[in-house]
């Protein structure tokens, strides 16, 4: 089953518990005068919106790409994982407001031993969708699904406390569902900030995870004409569509030819290996002078000298026209730009006959130094 069917199926379920439970929980709140399990069948009701949302957003990102759109419509679920997250921050507001309303003008409630077994049934129905809803979206990579089953897990844990109140309520005839509701409300606000700004980063764009990032160098540097691996970057268009680049070092004798055979071989097996469309650029590294070695191991230990410095990487020497040339990663948290020229002074002091022509790279996913 691929992975739009699955998104659908899984939805679709979660409709079907939610609506049940509404109403049941419905029936129960109005005969108990209870408002914390009225809300309750209220944010059930927000979840089976939060599946209608993602059917809708799978369906839409699942479109083929077309000339407006040439990457495709996967960035959609996205969108749609903010939607569930801001349903979740309604219900959580309501929640709230109606507690603090309980605790100013308390109603008496009238719970019966019953309706505490239908509320504990909903508490282990909400968990087995949560756990549920989870297991799958880590499965198929659907944010929409795994915020989804945060709420219905915190949805457990209203619940909950709504049945403890009711017991508290039905023993010893003391109401506080006002002020736990009022508690459980803020914890659900915190999980709708978290999931937007969670899901706000994957629009904005990250750093590549640095372990996917590991294994993608591991294929390429396995190839032995392969010196470095470096510029690694990966750009997400959906959870099932993402493209990436990287640049080799590899020696300056190569021929077109060769370079072509290996930058297919790679871009080959990183997809087959990680679903990921690479594209390989080249950096040459000399080969023939032991001069030009040892001026690398100047700007090398140059870089060393400064912690600010994340990296050094594509250095390469025309000696035709006496230019050197090489990149540099240097910390967010400096200056980079007067890093860099703090480091072609000092090689220019040392090498007064060249030119250096350094570019600053951004660390997107390269390890220290």
């Amino acid at each position: 089953m691929d992975r739009t069917k699955i998104i659908v199926r899984t939805s679709f379920v979660g409709i079907a518990v939610n609506l049940v439970l509404v109403a049941f929980k419905a029936v129960v709140g109005l005969l108990a005068n209870s408002i914390a399990v009225i809300l309750d069948a209220v944010n059930n009701l927000s979840d089976a919106l939060s599946s209608v949302i993602t059917i809708v957003g799978t369906k839409l990102a699942n479109r083929k790409p077309d000339k407006k759109h040439p990457f495709g419509h996967g960035r959609i679920e996205y969108l749609t994982s903010i939607a569930v997250a801001i349903v979740i921050l309604a219900a959580g507001a309501s929640s709230l407001k109606e507690s603090v309303e309980k605790i100013i003008n308390p109603a008496e409630t009238s719970y019966k031993l019953y309706f505490l077994a239908i509320i504990a049934v909903a508490v282990l129905a909400k968990i087995a969708v949560g756990r549920y809803f989870k297991r799958i979206g880590k499965n198929v990579g659907s944010d929409a699904l795994v915020n989804s089953g945060s709420d219905a897990l915190f949805d457990a844990i209203l619940s909950t406390a709504t049945l403890i109140c009711a017991a508290i309520s039905l023993i010893w005839g003391v109401s506080i569902e006002g002020y736990v509701g009022a508690l459980i409300s803020l914890f659900i606000l915190k999980a709708g900030v978290e999931m937007i700004l969670e899901t706000g980063s994957s629009i904005i764009g990250k750093r590549v995870d640095n372990e996917l990032a590991e294994k993608i160098r591991e294929v390429v540097t396995s190839h032995p004409e392969v010196r470095g691996a470096y510029d690694l970057t990966i750009h997400n268009y959906g959870p099932t569509n993402q493209l990436g680049t990287v640049h080799i070092e590899v020696d300056d004798t190569m021929t077109a030819r060769e370079i072509h055979r290996l930058s297919r071989s790679i871009a080959v097996e990183v997809y087959t290996e990680y679903g990921i469309i690479m594209s390989v650029g080249i950096y040459a590294a000399n080969t023939s002078s032991p001069e030009i070695a040892a001026m690398r191991e100047a700007v090398e230990a140059a870089v060393a000298s400064r912690p600010e410095i994340l990296q050094m990487h594509g250095f390469y020497v025309e000696e035709d026209n006496k230019c050197v040339m090489f990149d540099l990663i240097v910390d967010f948290s400096a200056d980079a730009h007067t890093v860099s020229e703090s480091v072609v002074d000092e090689l220019k002091a040392k090498y007064p006959d060249y030119r250096f022509d350094v570019i600053l790279d951004t660390d997107f996913s390269e390890p220290d130094r």
